[in-house]
């Protein structure tokens, strides 16, 4: 399949079965990742492909992404099992597979890994992860406009300070947080200062002086 056909028939997909305010969000992500994967000399193609399949499974119903993960043999744990909404990143990485024919694992695995990271993922799986919370779409708040400046400047940080802005919409309306979630961030953080070791002195600090 050529790319241009392709994009056609998962766009055509996603109309019958996304609200329009949803497939403006899919574009932004399949923009703006493929802008961080040429900034950091990753494969673009890949990372526009993934971003644009990253949602298939947005709209699907609890059940049917709980069946579905059932069937594909994915671990489920107490969080998923109460917010079935989290496994629509695996899900969305299924219908690729099944209704695009995807096989490229790099492109799966950046879509199954866009909602809650995983410590450890690929630099393009990095770029879908941060395009679908720094889109344009999102807004233009300080702390995006933060984030996006990060973007270009150290790829790992800004997983770990997407991971923050994340965790910080999690605990102000009081909702489960996955433990990938937690972990997806300090292993971005811990990248981030191994590369440079002036990212994150303040953090150190403050642990420092709560453990004291």
């Amino acid at each position: 399949m050529t790319l241009a056909l392709d994009r056609e028939k998962v766009l055509a997909w996603l109309t019958q079965r996304v609200p329009a305010a949803r497939i403006t969000h899919i574009l932004g992500v399949e923009q703006t990742a493929g802008d961080l994967a040429r900034h950091y000399g990753l494969d673009e193609a890949k990372a526009r492909s993934a971003g644009l399949l990253h949602d298939l499974a947005k709209y699907f119903k609890p059940q049917m992404l709980l069946q579905m993960a059932q069937n594909e043999g994915l671990e489920l744990d107490s969080v998923l099992e109460a917010h079935p909404h989290l496994l629509h990143a695996d899900a969305s990485a299924i219908v690729a597979r099944d209704e695009f024919g995807v096989v490229d694992r790099e492109i799966l695995d950046a879509i199954a890994n866009h909602t809650l990271g995983r410590p450890n993922m690929s630099q393009l799986s990095c770029t879908v992860f941060i395009a679908d919370t720094i889109e344009p779409s999102r807004g233009n708040t300080a702390e995006l406009e933060a984030l996006r400046e990060t973007s270009v400047q150290n790829l790992y940080a800004a997983v770990w300070q997407t991971s923050d802005h994340s965790l910080k919409y999690l605990l102000e309306t009081r909702c489960y947080i996955h433990p990938r979630t937690v972990l997806t961030r300090n292993w971005a953080l811990q990248t981030a200062r191994a590369e440079s070791p002036e990212i994150g002195k303040s953090t150190g600090k403050s642990i420092e002086q709560i453990t004291s």
